[in-house]
């Protein structure tokens, strides 16, 4: 019985293992991508998300952004920013560093946070980690030339960073 028994369980451990490894190689949904770029003010300026997908549903209704609720301003886990040097985003000090970068949308306008806990799972967590934000600032969406599909950042030269999301386009300087 207890042979029984013992293999029973080594086989219920073993199909989990399984299962779980299985899913940890399956793709994502929402691919991971960077986007950098060298300021012309020399500062180096990384982006790290995933891009979900709009596939015929509604942001706002189906999707994030939700209004007035944070959001990763991504995918999986939470967007990550990062700056070589110390810089003014829409003209107030962010130290050189790693943050989180999730966003707030509330009508037209939406606050950008930039959070020192990078290394947390969506925004789930936000609420507790709030406390370590070390930005936030306010900037108004325009409507994007062109819908966008999956979730995309650019950064240029000028230090013109952009969020592009169906019809959405959030834009923010870094200097």
């Amino acid at each position: 019985m207890k042979k029984l028994l013992l293999c029973l369980l080594t086989g219920a451990l073993f199909t989990t293992y399984s299962a779980n490894a299985q899913d940890k190689n399956k793709p994502r949904p929402s691919l991971p991508d960077t986007v950098k770029t060298t300021t012309a003010n020399g500062v180096n300026i990384e982006i790290d998300y995933s891009r979900p997908s709009v596939k015929g549903r509604t942001i706002g209704k189906d999707l994030e952004p939700m209004e007035g609720k944070v959001w990763r301003a991504g995918a999986n886990e939470a967007t990550s920013f990062i700056v070589s040097k110390d810089v003014k985003v829409e003209g107030k000090a962010l130290p050189a560093g790693k943050y989180a970068f999730f966003t707030i949308k509330n009508g037209n306008e939406w606050t950008l946070i930039f959070n020192k806990t990078w290394k947390t799972w969506g925004a789930f967590d936000y609420e507790k980690n709030k406390g370590e934000d070390a930005l936030q600032v306010k900037v108004k969406e325009k409507k994007a030339p062109s819908f966008a599909e999956k979730v995309t950042y650019t950064i240029d030269k000028s230090g013109k960073v952009s969020l592009s999301w169906g019809d959405y386009l959030v834009n923010f300087t870094v200097k």
